[in-house]
């Protein structure tokens, strides 16, 4: 079995746009479910409002993977399937290690998602002695010690970092040492890493923070609509956190 270390997904040489690839992953999740209801095909339309976003959006996003759908039918739903699991590299097997088995590194390892998107957690791993041999999720902790050979060993190329904040740089530079150039960070920190190493972080408090922002700025509007008084416009500029196409690259998926 192929594993990440000898196959790299073929977007970035297609020249997919950073935000269209962001946006793979929720078609994918629409058109699985879509799959399992034995659903042939989709229009554009229902597609779209199943991934939340606009059909033209969806529509140029697929013409990038040269799917056009047939007019008054739609698209294959198993072909679409079949071809967006290929461009994300999700046809072959792609190992990855865990480094931080705290209460999310361990709920993270009980996660029964990975398996069936093409990922396969080949080890857990943390520094406290007292959790080496402990099984997760029946894999059983090693020590930070055998980081590199574990890595080594497994061809792993993607990582995930689950630690407090201020290990997370040490682990960060002894994976990409180690030969790992795609890291998942969940460490409350920004990490500093080369060339050719991708990091994507998933900050939770801050998701929350935003929606803390958007719940104080409703309650002010209504507020303002209680008193007799047209609520303020919220004029929206987009130009500060616009992806490579003129799109906000989503959050990592669910």
């Amino acid at each position: 079995m192929a594993t990440g270390r000898t196959h790299r997904p073929a977007t970035r040489s297609r020249g997919i746009p950073e935000a269209t690839v962001a946006r793979l992953p929720l078609y994918l999740r629409a058109l699985t479910a879509l799959s399992e209801r034995s659903v042939p095909t989709v229009s554009s339309e229902e597609l779209a409002a199943a991934a939340g976003v606009n059909s033209a959006k969806l529509r140029k996003d697929f013409s990038y993977l040269g799917s056009y759908g047939t007019r008054g039918v739609g698209y294959d739903v198993e072909y679409l399937v079949y071809q967006i699991s290929r461009e994300l590299g999700l046809t072959q097997d792609w190992p990855v290690v865990i480094v931080g088995i705290g209460n999310l590194g361990a709920a993270l390892a009980n996660y029964g998602g990975f398996a069936s998107r093409g990922f396969r957690v080949a080890a857990l791993i943390d520094a406290d002695p007292a959790m080496a041999g402990k099984p997760v999720a029946g894999i059983p902790v090693q020590h930070t010690d055998e980081l590199e050979k574990i890595i080594k060993d497994n061809g792993v190329s993607i990582g995930v970092i689950a630690t407090p904040a201020g290990a997370a740089q040490q682990v960060c530079d002894r994976l990409v040492a180690a030969g790992v150039t795609s890291i998942l960070n969940f460490a409350p920190t920004v990490l500093s890493v080369p060339d050719g190493v991708d990091v994507r972080k998933v900050d939770l408090s801050i998701e929350l923070q935003i929606l803390a922002f958007h719940e104080q700025r409703k309650a002010g509007e209504e507020t303002a609509a209680g008193d007799g008084a047209l609520p303020a416009a919220h004029p929206r500029d987009d130009s500060a956190d616009q992806g490579p196409d003129g799109d906000v690259p989503a959050v990592m998926p669910a």
